[in-house]
């Protein structure tokens, strides 16, 4: 049986669809289906240089590849590339002929440097090693059983403190971009982000289509959102909380706290019943607040560095 890598082909739904149920079955933890898959193909920044690829053997997509460059990085030359390939096709050649062509595009356009996150399993990090990727720095994926877990009880927000949803800002979602990007600025990571560009968050954050404005819970301070946790649906039951975070002006309070707390209970007041998220493993904060929840590791990834050339 013979492996063939090729591009997507955007306007093909069963690209869309093939992509996104590798990826699922790949990483369970990660939230995803085929109309986010088309949406953020269709709303690639064209900095990126991204260019999706999946591996067929006999017409069936068996695994896929995420690439691009971090054009808002401080730093040029970062590339990122993500290899998925199905559990029941491994060991076909499928990885290695998805990350060669990977690799091959991102050096075309100026990357010198190239990150990977690759699930923290023996055969997975002696894929990344015997490929020249040293490890790096990790990361978790939590999940909670929000159908069955005792929610800690709501608490009212303290004086001068209001809870609101994304969807009461619908007519001006500008002042959400600036808390974003204040929150971005900071995160802990190997390679830093800075959000500058609104039109470009309206488009691929805002209208996201897992975005769930009506779950996403901001807690604003005298007239000034400060801290927020932003949800994410699938239409499946499941939610991920895509960020959380508070203004640095506003830390030490519980916000975030307070706001992933009332986001939590009205998700599972709608009917979700697993909510996922994600923490640096260095972000001891947020573990901490994770766990206060009820969160558990559910996968760990480290994330791996190459330097081309």
């Amino acid at each position: 049986m013979t492996v063939i890598v090729r591009d997507v082909r955007p306007e093909d739904p069963e690209d869309a669809a093939g992509f996104a149920r590798v990826r699922r079955a790949a990483l369970p933890c990660m939230l995803g289906n085929a109309a986010q898959v088309a949406f953020d193909w269709a709303h690639a920044h064209p900095d990126a240089h991204e260019r999706p690829l999946v591996a067929e053997i006999d017409g069936e997509i068996v695994g896929c590849s995420q690439l691009g460059i971090a054009y808002d990085a401080p730093e040029p030359g970062i590339g990122s590339v993500n290899i998925y390939v199905h559990p029941e096709k491994r060991g076909r050649g499928a990885g290695t002929l998805l990350l060669r062509a990977s690799e091959e595009h991102l050096a075309e356009v100026g990357a010198t440097t190239l990150y990977s996150w690759v699930l923290d399993e023996p055969g997975f990090r002696a894929f990344a090693e015997r490929h020249g990727y040293a490890p790096s720095r990790s990361a978790h994926f939590l999940r909670l059983d929000l159908a069955g877990a005792e929610l800690p009880p709501l608490q009212d927000p303290p004086a001068g403190v209001e809870l609101r949803t994304a969807a009461e800002f619908a007519a001006d979602p500008r002042p959400l971009f600036v808390l974003d990007a204040l929150t971005t600025a900071d995160e802990p990571g190997d390679v830093g982000a800075q959000l500058t560009d609104y039109e470009h968050w309206l488009a691929t954050t805002w209208n996201h289509p897992l975005l769930d404005h009506e779950l996403t819970t901001v807690a604003v301070v005298d007239g000034r959102p400060a801290a927020f946790t932003a949800a994410r649906t699938d239409g499946t039951g499941r939610y991920g909380s895509g960020m959380t975070g508070t203004d640095p002006a506003f830390r030490g309070r519980g916000l975030a706290k307070l706001a992933k707390n009332h986001s939590l209970h009205r998700a599972r007041a709608a009917g979700c019943t697993e909510a996922f998220t994600g923490n640096d493993a260095g972000n001891g904060p947020m573990l901490a607040i994770n766990s206060w929840f009820g969160y558990e590791i559910c996968a760990t990834e480290v994330r791996h560095v190459r330097t081309l050339g």
